[in-house]
């Protein structure tokens, strides 16, 4: 499971940070004394067990420190959150980790795909914990906010799932390499419609994680039964090496979360993961497109598929 804070953590710095280019400064044209609700929300079928998940947080001035004590100020608390699946109204529990015993405080923070416990804040999300919501392929799902006198909305749907085959591992490009291996998969894209992906990887036992460039549509693809190189997920934060980079080490344990999407969910990462990719002083700034009506962020439905391999030896 992909780490929500971490995600929350990249979605506040691309919201407020500054992109100079070399004519004049971007500014904001939101005052900062306004701030906004952002909306990370999902709901997941398929081969997928997590239950509705909703995070709520207020947007921070794009000149302020970021801090712990910032960022648990910015969970929003005391909001009526509901899902409509086209057959029924669910209204999601709040749960707060510091409210929790310390067991149950271990389970949601594997929830959110943290690993550990040493969380310098609290964190508040909105679960269907009950798992009442139907979550099915072709579903439709509703999404209503409720925070005071403010309203957001949303809607989102869950696509027919577009599973991989033809797992193939060989010899990266290059000098060989009796330690490295590249995947090499296949799909067998459906005619006339549009179709829009997602994945994520993990190796050695770690969490999820998205590539630096985690979507893609068919464009190029339409119809065609594909082969096409799928990398290993990298840590943003970790050391570019370009000799490793993309490709799995002999002998691991992988896990791959495939993932088919809509054409909004898809706009949301393509955008985010443009600003994330982005930087230097002749970068151009990228609003990041939202699907939530009064607000920002997402509200997300995934087809999933799960795959475990065992990376051969050479």
């Amino acid at each position: 499971m992909e780490s929500k804070i971490s995600l929350k953590l990249a979605w506040l710095a691309i919201i407020f940070a500054v992109l100079q280019s070399c004519e004049e400064p971007y500014l904001p044209s939101i005052p900062e004394s306004t701030p906004q609700i952002v909306v990370e929300g999902y709901v997941e079928a398929g081969d997928s067990d997590q239950p509705v998940i909703v995070v709520l947080t207020k947007s921070i001035p794009y000149l302020s420190k970021v801090s712990s004590d910032v960022l648990a100020a910015s969970f929003i608390q005391g909001a009526t959150v509901q899902v409509n699946d086209q057959e029924k109204d669910v209204v999601l529990t709040e749960i707060c980790l510091n409210d929790l015993p310390e067991e149950e405080r271990k389970q949601a923070l594997a929830l959110l795909g943290i690993t550990g416990d040493s969380i310098a804040y609290n964190i508040c999300v909105y679960v269907d914990i009950l798992d009442q919501i139907d979550r099915k392929i072709g579903g439709k799902y509703d999404l209503s906010v409720k925070i005071g006198d403010t309203l957001l909305t949303a809607t989102t749907t869950i696509p027919q799932l577009v599973p991989l085959e033809n797992f193939l591992w060989e010899m990266p490009p290059g000098k060989p390499n009796d330690t490295l291996a590249q995947l090499k998969v296949t799909i067998n894209d459906p005619a006339n419609q549009n179709d829009f992906y997602r994945y994520l990887t993990a190796s050695q036992g770690g969490n999820l994680i998205p590539p630096l460039t985690s979507v893609t549509d068919d464009v190029l693809f339409d119809g065609q039964r594909f082969e096409f190189p799928l990398s290993k997920a990298e840590d943003r934060n970790a050391d570019f090496d370009p000799d490793t980079f993309g490709y799995f080490l002999r002998n691991d344990s992988v896990s791959i979360k495939w993932c088919t999407i809509d054409k909004a969910h898809f706009d949301f990462w393509n955008t985010r993961d443009n600003a994330a990719n982005s930087g230097g002083p002749f970068s151009s700034y990228t609003r990041i497109a939202t699907n939530i009506k009064g607000g920002q962020g997402i509200w997300g439905g995934y087809a999933v598929n799960f795959y475990r391999l065992k990376v051969p030896e050479k």
